[in-house]
């Protein structure tokens, strides 16, 4: 996982997950959508993984971000509107609005509350900033509001964009050129390829926290979903897929069993998996050739000092 849309305090039901849930756990290989990880529990878990000693990606981007805003007040517009993609949260944000004075700040994400909550405390913190947040899918076209203005500074943090498919990743790039017009800029987050050796405890800690995080899946299907999973039948599997660049997240079933979900019969041989989520990792040169087919110019990368990570202004 790296930074995904959270889907804070929405039931399964409510998300109109059931029907992807079963398709997807009646297909070969077997998925769940990564949805499924952001309940309260999910969310909880996430929050404690960005602190784990294996999990660089938030602490690289953080200090890169840190080191680089006086360089992106100078390159980017002044009084821009600043529009987070998958913000549920206003810690990266904050670092550019307090480099960029924007005149207006959009977080965007599909979790009202979640926004509510962001919205409550940027009233506190930046109380002149006017804030105005979009419930969205911004994996879907959206519908800029009135009032936006020309100049606008995109925002993508956490590598979110390693969760796609690179057709998917494409996809995205092109509406967000789309969205924030000829003149707009992007500011990106995107982990870097590396050795797995330093990837795999990423996903795969020593305190078993991502296992939990992955498993939950699971438990918040029992809760959810009238599913019967035995978790304790189940274990977390990563994997570095070298030929894809990715890391990828499984549950593996440990037994050869059946599990009922909405009244559905799954079966299971041993070690069959569920493949739960990718995180797609980039080369320089490789993200540079994706975001040049979506449009982008790449202006300027920066990296942190160990190169764990990168971060990249498009044009």
């Amino acid at each position: 996982m790296d930074r995904a849309q959270r889907a804070h305090e929405v039931s399964v039901s409510d998300m109109g997950l059931i029907g992807e849930v079963l398709a997807g756990l009646t297909a070969t290989p077997k998925t769940l959508p990564p949805k499924l990880f952001y309940d309260a529990e999910g969310c909880a878990l996430f929050g404690a993984i960005t602190e784990l000693p294996e999990y660089y990606l938030t602490r690289a981007e953080t200090a890169i971000l840190r080191t680089i805003a006086p360089d992106l007040a100078t390159l980017l517009p002044a009084q821009a509107a600043l529009v987070e993609y998958g913000a549920s949260d206003e810690a990266k944000g904050a670092i550019l609005i307090g480099a960029l004075a924007p005149r207006l700040y959009m977080p965007i994400d599909i979790a009202d509350g979640a926004l509510a909550d962001l919205q409550a405390r940027m009233a506190h913190s930046h109380p002149t900033l006017p804030v105005q947040p979009l419930v969205a899918d911004f994996m879907q076209p959206l519908v800029m509001p009135s009032g936006i203005g020309d100049r606008r500074v995109g925002f993508f943090p956490g590598s979110t964009i390693g969760n796609l498919d690179p057709e998917a990743a494409l996809a995205f790039l092109r509406r967000a050129r789309a969205d924030l017009g000829a003149a707009g800029a992007l500011v990106i987050g995107v982990d870097l390829e590396k050795s797995p050796a330093r990837l795999i405890p990423a996903y795969d800690d020593a305190a078993c926290v991502t296992a939990r995080f992955n498993l939950n899946m699971l438990a918040r299907l029992n809760r959810e979903a009238g599913a019967d999973f035995v978790l304790e039948r189940f274990a977390h599997q990563v994997i570095w897929n070298a030929a894809q660049h990715r890391i990828e997240m499984h549950l593996r079933s440990e037994v050869a069993q059946v599990v009922m979900v909405a009244g559905q019969a799954i079966h299971f041989a041993a070690g069959e998996t569920i493949h739960t989520e990718n995180s797609h990792k980039y080369a320089v040169p490789r993200f540079q050739v994706l975001a040049s087919r979506a449009g982008w110019h790449t202006d300027q990368v920066w990296t942190d000092a160990d190169g764990l990570f990168a971060v990249y202004l498009l044009r």
